[in-house]
């Protein structure tokens, strides 16, 4: 599945991954309401809300972009109707043709990992039937637990040629309390993506590993670090935009061919509208607005390349 990344960021000539993480407060209120007139105001509506609201911004995005990444937690908050919606995203952007990125920053060990991982990526048997139960491209995992929590992964990717994004940097403000320790001399990211690099020496597609990494946009300096220790693992950059990330600090993370990243921007896509820049598309033409905001964040990062 890297290939099918590479190849599809190769074609958009856009290393851009659009976060759909609706918060309902993001539905314009006339999704919301057609919604609700069909199912109330239940879990139930809500989760149509939202489905409503991704299929219309994949509409009028996916021929600009090469990947999506759905956050399942602003999917649960919805209960089971939610993870339903989760299910039908997934399904209908790979129908697209787009590579779909499970933002579930899952880390556990032994059978519980393994779980997660077919879960997620693979096949779990039932009965005499193996069946695909969420079927993302590629998930967050989070490394906290060590090798223990991240192997059961690593061999359902070989199994099913998907792939993985760790967590190394993270772009949160608190991200340092822990990730940036010094153990051995060296802030505990780098160790981290140490072994990133080495868990994908065994994954290799073409050109890089299955296994990647997520590393902040808002960190620039220890993204340039982190390029040179993980040179075969694709870097998942969130903290664009909304964060404050802009295309200028993220050069480092590519490499000299120009691949190597992909940039996240969530809220700043799919609530595009309501920013002034793109208020005047209104609430009507939301979708329009996060056509209008992709296309502004491609050319920004492919100035700064």
């Amino acid at each position: 599945m890297i290939n099918k990344l590479v190849e599809n960021i190769r074609k958009t000539k856009a290393p851009i991954v659009v976060g759909l993480d609706p918060m309902l407060d993001y539905v314009p209120k006339h999704v919301q309401k057609k919604a609700f007139q069909e199912y109330g105001e239940t879990l139930e509506g809500a989760a149509e809300a939202i489905w409503q609201f991704n299929k219309a911004i994949v509409d009028q995005t996916y021929d600009l972009i090469p990947a999506v990444k759905p956050q399942i937690a602003m999917y649960e908050q919805f209960g089971l109707p939610g993870l339903a919606a989760f299910a039908k995203t997934v399904d209908y952007c790979k129908e697209k043709g787009l590579v779909v990125i499970g933002d579930i920053k899952r880390g556990d060990i032994g059978s519980t990992s393994a779980a997660y991982a077919v879960g997620h990526l693979g096949r779990v048997q039932v009965g005499s039937k193996s069946c695909r139960p969420f079927d993302e491209d590629f998930v967050t995992v989070n490394p906290y637990l060590g090798s223990d929590g991240v192997n059961p992964f690593l061999k359902v990717c070989k199994e099913e040629k998907k792939g993985i994004f760790v967590l190394v940097k993270t772009s949160n403000p608190s991200s340092g309390e822990f990730q940036d320790q010094l153990v051995d001399g060296k802030p505990l990211y780098e160790l981290v993506g140490e072994k990133v690099a080495a868990w994908g020496e065994e994954l290799m597609g073409d050109e890089y590993s299955y296994v990647g990494a997520v590393v902040g946009a808002t960190y620039p300096e220890m993204g340039k670090i982190l390029r040179k220790v993980m040179p075969k693992a694709y870097i998942l950059v969130p903290g664009y935009g909304a964060q404050g990330g802009k295309g200028k600090d993220l050069a480092h993370f590519f490499n000299e061919d120009g691949l190597g990243a992909i940039v996240n921007s969530s809220r700043g896509i799919i609530a595009a509208y309501k920013q002034e820049k793109y208020e005047r598309y209104g609430e009507e033409a939301f979708a329009e607005a996060s056509r209008a905001a992709v296309k502004e964040m491609i050319t920004d990062i492919q100035g700064a390349l």
